[in-house]
């Protein structure tokens, strides 16, 4: 028997057809913002670490270079002290040029008066003696000049060997200070120059972290973009696939007539809290400091802390047009209540979404179970509440 298909058949699968490959490659589309959101946060989680790193680095060279110029500073008093030295080196080796003067003054008086005797001999003054007692007063008186020659010829050598190696050490000790100082200042110069580094590093994380931030805020946009437009399509497909079955029924002439199950829209009010059991707010929606990144962001809902595989129940009657694991949210429920607004309940544990995309659900029916997976640190509910792709504060919608 030979099949043909009518002209309204044929319109109605080619229909179907370009629903279902719309449906496709937004999928993909999905995958692919979903993947560079991912990409995003992940390098902006990195840079934050870096930074964070970095901003310690600096704290540690910080301290180096307080540390260098306080030695710097007690050198440069060691350095002023040693100068004090050669000035009061100099005063003493005036002194003992004076010394030395003096002493020369004496052996010149002394070679001038032999000088003006005569050419007189020790041996001449001694054989020129009156008696034995005044030969030994003379050769007493002798050997005392000689001696007292000596020591003044030895003295005024003593004096200047000391003063000449007093002045060399404390020169020596001079230049040890100075090197010293020169050596600290160049480690300071250095610790300077990385702390720069560092700053530039922090500054060029920073410029990381924000431009990863805005393109995760962008591709976030976009699947919400991607979402509605989902959605939307899910519609269509589910009219098409009703109005497909209302005909046939209709052409078979059947009895019986395929039953759409309809969900009222939602038309204001309050929505119920998903969560029934004990719970804490752990954070609002609006600006706060992001617990990953450390940094100033918005939160586009509110955080209700709770035990792993606390029930999670939807918040009022809707289709679930959401039910998969979803980029930073982890394991993610959205249903569609109509009008254009949706509810959001993201980081479900794994194993815990408990509906699948395309079912109608009632309002307070368990929908998930609390988790912690996607970017979360720690077990919570991630609640939001959109209203024609704008994010809304939950609290406004909430019964209390």
């Amino acid at each position: 028997m030979l099949l043909t298909m009518t002209p309204a058949a044929v319109t109605e699968a080619s229909q179907a057809g370009s629903i279902d490959r719309k449906l496709k490659d937004l999928q993909q589309e999905m995958r692919k913002a979903e993947q560079v959101q991912q990409n995003a946060d992940a390098k902006a989680a990195t840079a934050a670490k870096s930074k964070k790193k970095t901003q310690a680095d600096m704290k540690v060279i910080s301290g180096q270079i307080e540390s260098k110029v306080a030695e710097m500073t007690r050198v440069s008093l060691d350095i002023d002290k040693t100068e004090l030295k050669l000035s009061e080196n100099a005063f003493q080796l005036e002194e003992a040029n004076r010394r030395i003067e003096e002493r020369s003054k004496m052996l010149d008086t002394r070679v001038k008066l032999m000088y003006t005797s005569g050419n007189v001999s020790y041996l001449d003054v001694l054989f020129s003696a009156t008696s034995f007692k005044d030969f030994l007063d003379r050769l007493d008186s002798l050997e005392l000049i000689a001696n007292q020659d000596q020591k003044i010829l030895e003295d005024h050598e003593k004096d200047k060997l000391l003063v000449i190696e007093k002045k060399k050490e404390i020169e020596q000790d001079l230049k040890r200070v100075k090197s010293l100082y020169a050596q600290l200042d160049e480690t300071k110069q250095d610790l300077m120059k990385k702390e720069r580094e560092k700053e530039v590093m922090i500054a060029s994380l920073d410029q990381q972290i924000e431009e990863a931030h805005g393109l995760s805020d962008e591709q976030d946009k976009m699947l919400v973009e991607f979402a509605m437009e989902r959605s939307k399509l899910l519609k269509e497909k589910a009219a098409e696939d009703a109005r497909r079955k209302r005909e046939a029924a209709e052409r078979a002439k059947k009895s019986t007539t395929s039953h759409v199950t309809s969900v009222p829209a939602y038309s204001g009010g309050k929505l119920a809290v998903p969560l029934k059991d004990n719970y804490t707010l752990t954070s609002r929606f609006g600006g706060r400091t992001d617990p990953i990144t450390g940094r100033a962001a918005n939160h586009s809902g509110m955080d209700m802390a709770a035990p792993s595989g606390t029930p999670i129940y939807a918040a009022e009657s809707g289709t679930v047009i959401m039910a998969e694991l979803w980029n930073g949210y982890g394991n993610t429920v959205i249903i569609d209540h109509g009008n254009g607004l949706w509810t959001l309940y993201g980081h479900i544990r794994n194993g815990g979404i408990k509906v699948s995309k395309g079912d109608v659900v009632s309002r307070g029916q368990k929908i998930a179970e609390v988790g912690t997976t996607g970017r979360s640190t720690g077990n919570h509910l991630h609640f939001e509440v959109r209203l024609n792709g704008n994010k809304m504060d939950p609290e406004n919608y909430l019964n209390g």
